[in-house]
């Protein structure tokens, strides 16, 4: 199965200062470096959803796709511009596996994990979580349903994530938090001191598994 992986780096990044918080140093590469490393092995082909100018981003040879919906809409609308690029670029693919693009530990099994949880609960989404706390920007996203989050984006005025996947049937796989947590997010500067002291047990995070 043909899975798009979508990096997340719309956001305004307000408690970052401002400016592309994927762009931050994290140990001589930036936290977008290190999503693209753990992510790009487990997927069919990579799209990085952020708004402005995208040649800020051209060293890292991505597609780059704005919102479709104006005014820094979240997530949501970084999804929706996810699943069009799909739809028109990959027509094979049914899936679209969205990540953060502050998080530099994401596990290397993750998308395998999420499509058995997304199999054996029999759900139309799914999003990760660690030690019980869901996770709702790293999730498995229909293809086929990119109508409906439009509509409920336009139309609706929905704007978080959990409200629109409440509609479906929604599988929540938890990894662990041991050795770190594989969803660490750095949104603060402070967490950039945080991120480059936990590098040490960064590889452990491949092996994370259900608690």
């Amino acid at each position: 199965m043909k899975i798009l992986g979508l990096l997340l780096a719309g956001g305004q990044s307000r408690r970052m200062g401002g400016g592309d918080k994927c762009l931050r140093p994290l140990a001589g590469q930036t936290l977008l470096d290190h999503v693209i490393a753990r992510l790009r092995p487990q997927v069919a082909a990579l799209v990085l959803n952020a708004n402005g100018d995208p040649a800020r981003f051209a060293r890292f040879g991505l597609p780059v796709v704005a919102d479709s919906v104006a005014d820094f809409a979240g997530p949501l609308a970084g999804i929706l511009a996810g699943l069009d690029w799909a739809a028109a670029n990959l027509p094979d693919c049914p899936l679209v596996l969205s990540v953060a693009t502050d998080a530099p530990f994401l596990p290397t099994d993750l998308v395998a994990r999420l499509v058995a949880g997304l199999e054996a609960a029999g759900a139309e989404l799914a999003c990760a979580a660690s030690g019980g706390q869901p996770h709702p920007v790293v999730g498995l996203w229909p293809v086929r349903l990119r109508e409906a989050l439009r509509r409920a984006l336009n139309e609706e005025g929905v704007r978080k994530v959990d409200v629109w996947t409440a509609r479906y049937p929604f599988a929540t796989i938890d990894f662990a938090l041991e050795p770190i947590d594989p969803f660490f997010n750095a949104n603060r500067p402070e967490d950039l001191d945080r991120a480059a002291a936990m590098l040490s047990v960064s590889v452990a995070t491949g092996t994370a598994s259900a608690r």
